[in-house]
Parts: structure tokens; C-alpha cells; sequence
């Protein structure tokens, strides 16, 4: 087996000047860093980013973090771009282009047609004095003292400043169109973000026959009966169908415990008043969160008169992943 603690250590070693050389870009940050969120901003078309290689890499992270956070992105491959694919920029796009040298040769080819166009090119490049920097509006510094490379030859202290710098553009945009969680789900609708962000209780709640109810006055049979038929739960309504508590089967094992009569009373009798209830139009998630709180697998549903209109239960919230 291999040392353990060398390969640690070195491990070590490569998260530190990674993460030094991010404390050296947070100094870089400044003015040429607000004109590029400006011109991103005040875009009425759309960004394009393009990069090759590790580059071109990191380019389609920051396009799909710009449209997951409402900026529409799109990575433009320099080849592609030279033979025809440079056809679906226009004018009123700004362009992000990518080079750690500045001197990409398939990057550097495909500048002049944008210049043409007429766009608005951003630079992440770490070297201000390239070609690149020259043609550029604004440049941003991506440059690195050491990459993580021993021999410092593989981009990887600098693919993680160029795509930590990719985000901080994406998240000013954000906080700039003052977009909610909501706004963000529309950008996310499958997985578990637009699950967790646009699901409503409404949408997972049991309703109809599968509400379990009882009367106050319940005997213990029909109530038992009522709640292993129902997944272990029953709500308790008044005489105007208004809900006065809940009985669970933790209740019943509780109750167990400390008599032996307990066929002598009535659901009102053991039920758990003022019981942890939410309206249909919450978000599901909200219903994790209070279940997680109270140590509870199921919740009533209520309207505004306090009638249950459905029962939403932990299992089918982790089916669906939104736990």
C-alpha cells in the first residue's frame, strides 16, 4: 500500500496554492470587473463564451451558470466559429473569450469576424499585454503565480480562478436582476432544484377518501381502524368539519404505555391538540422543513376555515426527491 500520509500531504498541498491563488484574484477584482457585469447587464442579446481546451471547458461551466441564473449563454467553439457557427452572433451579444496565454491561435482567428459583428468582447486571459487583451473592451486578469502542477504545466490553479471569476460575473447578474428562488426554479424545472423550488403542497397532497377522519367522540376501534388504514394518521373534526387535532400511531404506542383502558375512550381523549397543519398553496418543501423540526412523517392540509382538504406524507415527498 502506498504511503497514506505523503498522498495527503501532496493533496494538501494542491488545495493550498489553489485556493492562495483565489485570495490572489479576490485583489484583482475592480473596475474592469463592474464594466464587464455593465456590458453583461445592459446586453439585449446574449453571452457568448468561448474558450478550447481546458478553456473551452471551463467556458461551457460559466455559460450554463449565466443561463442557470438568468443571463441566456451559449459556448461557442473557436473551430466551429471559423467555419460558419460564428453566423449565429449578432451585434447586441457580448462575448467572453478565454485564453490563458492570449494567444490561442484558433481564439485569436475568430476575433476579427466578431469585431466585425460588432459585439462587445470581454477577455479572461492572464496575460493583459496579449493579442487577445489588445482586441478586447475589457480584460480580466485570470492570472496565476503557480499552477497546482508540479511542473507547473497542467491548467489547474488557473481553470479555478477563470471559473471561480465565471461565477462572481453570473452571481452579480443575479443579485443585480434581483431574481428569488422562485425566478431561479424556472431556470431549473427538472432535478431536485425545480422540485424543491416549484413543487407545492397541492401537488403532492392526498386528497378525497384518502383524508383520514374522525369525530371527537370516535370510539378507539373505528379510530384505529381509521388510521392503519391511512398510513398511521387520522385528523379528529369538530361537527363543523373543522379540524381539533391529530392522533398518530406514535400517539396510540405513547398511550399504550401508560394504560391498558384505552378502549374505554374516545379519539378526543388522546388526541394532540393545535396540531402542525399547512395551506395547499405552500411550498413542499416547507412541509420538510416543519416534519424535520417536529419529528413528524405526515401533515393535514387545510383551507382557511380550517377544513382538512388533504394529507401530505414524508415517503412521498422522498419519492418524489424533494427531501
Amino acid at each position: 500500500m502506498r504511503n497514506k500520509q505523503v498522498i495527503i500531504k501532496k493533496a494538501k498541498e494542491i488545495v493550498k496554492k489553489e485556493a492562495d491563488e483565489l485570495f490572489a484574484l479576490q485583489k484583482k477584482i475592480g473596475d474592469n470587473f463592474v464594466k464587464a457585469v455593465d456590458a453583461i447587464f445592459n446586453c439585449k442579446g446574449k453571452v457568448i463564451v468561448s474558450g478550447i481546451g481546458k478553456s473551452g471547458i471551463i467556458g461551457r461551466k460559466i455559460a450554463a451558470t449565466l443561463s442557470s441564473t438568468g443571463t441566456p449563454a451559449f459556448h461557442l467553439h473557436p473551430t466551429e466559429g471559423i467555419h460558419g457557427d460564428v453566423g449565429f452572433v449578432t451585434k447586441n451579444d457580448v462575448v467572453i473569450a478565454i485564453s490563458k496565454s492570449g494567444e490561442t491561435e484558433e481564439l485569436f482567428r475568430l476575433i476579427p469576424s466578431l469585431k466585425r459583428i460588432g459585439v462587445f468582447i470581454i477577455a479572461f486571459t492572464g496575460n493583459p499585454l496579449s493579442s487577445l487583451a489588445k482586441q478586447s473592451d475589457v480584460v480580466l486578469d485570470i492570472s496565476v503565480n503557480e499552477e497546482a502542477c508540479p511542473y507547473n504545466l497542467v491548467p489547474t490553479s488557473s481553470t479555478v480562478v477563470t471559473l471561480a471569476l465565471g461565477d462572481a460575473l453570473a452571481l452579480c447578474l443575479f443579485h443585480l436582476k434581483n431574481l428569488k428562488p422562485k425566478d431561479f426554479a424556472l431556470f431549473h424545472p427538472g432535478g431536485n432544484i425545480g422540485k424543491k423550488l416549484l413543487t407545492k403542497v397541492e401537488d403532492v397532497m392526498l386528497t378525497g377518501n384518502y383524508i383520514p377522519k374522525v369525530s371527537l367522540k370516535a370510539n378507539m376501534k373505528d379510530t384505529i381502524l381509521e388510521m392503519t388504514s391511512k398510513r398511521g394518521i387520522t385528523t379528529v373534526i369538530d361537527s363543523k368539519k373543522r379540524i381539533r387535532g391529530v392522533i398518530t400511531d406514535g400517539d396510540l404506542r405513547r398511550l399504550l404505555e401508560k394504560r391498558s383502558d384505552i378502549f374505554k375512550l374516545n379519539a378526543e381523549n388522546i388526541m394532540t391538540r393545535r396540531p402542525r397543519t399547512i395551506k395547499k398553496d405552500e411550498l413542499a418543501i416547507k412541509a420538510v422543513k416543519i416534519m424535520e423540526t417536529y419529528g413528524i412523517t405526515s401533515i393535514p392540509v387545510v383551507n382557511s376555515s380550517k377544513h382538512p382538504i388533504g394529507i401530505i406524507h414524508l415517503h412521498d415527498l422522498m419519492r418524489l426527491g424533494i427531501v
